[in-house]
């Protein structure tokens, strides 16, 4: 019998996961997975096709097809106001997730730090220590999910390498301020800490709001990776193609990794992203987009038991449920699955240690039938 040493030795199936199968099992409505079950536009599936069909279809440059590349610096100056080089700043990715591990692999030494706010996305911690990362976590305000400055500040030691800040935060749906984003810049000023800035809901931001990309401000962007999703932006999560926007020095050292992790990405696919985002429209009234399904979702539950936690960004809604049941996160997710046929996930989950606050948080990246359909069995409760 062969036997291994895990390198993660802690990790097991995930919770995303196991809620799915146990929805699946029980023909519940899976509002725990963050990914639309609706269809993304017909013209995008087309532009793909017609790269496929003009033969676009061997190894692409290793950073990314040129005229990709120049749309995304294109988009990011617009937006944003900061000019990053198509050629020696913007690299093209397979999803985020791997733009993450990339960056996490390419600056972090076996005992450096990295702190991350809890709650956070689950790459995160495990691609720290598959680097030899210390995992230096630092809770975000229960109820709230604010950035503690004073806590973040007392995390920061001689060992810190980087730290991981996703805004719209997945799970809580938190944005954060201009403020708090000129906090973080004064925080790190005096350091040579790097920012991973994770943005991949950088076009899910409600009520008016403006999404504070690290790349506006100067003092973050001269130390950041910026991570986005064209896979969220556009309805195909499945396609799994992002980007990292970097300064030169930065991107010099990721893309050292990058072309020994997956060299490069799905070429079709990059073409056909590229001329769909000439439609800007696409992007741009994505927030109303998603406001009107957060909306919808939340005037849904509005007379029930569930207290309705606020959602600035993302297309996740948090909700309290102490007042339904005393049951532990992950036990209601359990029993709200199986017993009245939707599926949540528990923030409990994205927590080191499992804090329990009786929150769970549902997808509303769902058609209005989807939405209706979970409401009027929520609405039981």
């Amino acid at each position: 019998m062969i036997t291994l040493q895990s390198k993660l030795p802690n990790v097991g199936t995930t919770i995303f996961t196991v809620m799915s199968a146990l929805a699946l099992e029980k023909n519940a409505v899976n509002l725990g997975q963050g990914f639309p079950d609706f269809d993304c536009d017909p013209r995008l599936v087309e532009a793909v096709t017609r790269a496929m069909q003009q033969g676009k279809n061997q190894y692409p440059p290793m950073p990314g097809v040129p005229v990709l590349r120049e749309a995304v610096a294109a988009k990011i100056v617009a937006l944003y106001g900061r000019s990053y080089s198509a050629a020696t700043e913007i690299t093209i990715t397979a999803g985020a997730t791997q733009a993450i591990l990339t960056i996490i692999l390419a600056v972090v030494h076996p005992g450096d730090e990295v702190i991350v706010l809890e709650p956070c996305y689950d790459s995160y911690v495990p691609n720290i220590e598959l680097a030899g990362g210390v995992p230096v976590r630092v809770p975000l305000t229960p109820g709230t999910f604010r950035p503690d400055f004073a806590k973040i500040a007392a995390a920061l030691s001689f060992k810190t390498r980087a730290i991981i800040v996703n805004s719209p935060h997945n799970p809580s749906g938190t944005v954060w301020t201009a403020a708090e984003m000129r906090q973080l810049e004064a925080l790190l000023a005096p350091t040579n800490v790097l920012l991973i800035s994770d943005e991949v809901y950088e076009h899910m931001v409600f009520d008016g709001q403006k999404h504070q990309s690290a790349a506006m401000f100067a003092g973050l962007a001269e130390r950041a990776f910026v991570v986005s999703s064209f896979g969220k932006t556009y309805h195909v999560t499945g396609w799994k193609v992002g980007y990292v926007a970097a300064p030169v020095a930065l991107t010099h050292e990721f893309r050292k990794v990058h072309q020994f992790n997956v060299f490069t990405v799905n070429t079709p696919v990059q073409f056909g992203l590229a001329e769909y985002m000439a439609n800007q429209g696409a992007y741009l009234k994505l927030p109303e987009f998603y406001q009107e399904k957060r909306d919808f979702f939340r005037a849904g539950l509005k007379d029930s038991k569930f207290r309705l936690l606020p959602c600035e960004g993302t297309y996740f809604q948090c909700v309290d449920t102490s007042a339904i049941n005393n049951l532990k996160e992950a036990d209601f997710c359990q029993w709200l699955t199986s017993e009245i046929g939707v599926a949540a996930i528990p923030l409990s989950a994205f927590y080191g240690e499992g804090f329990d606050q009786q929150v769970v948080r549902f997808c509303f990246a769902k058609t209005t039938a989807t939405l209706q359909l979970a409401l009027d069995k929520l609405q039981r409760l």
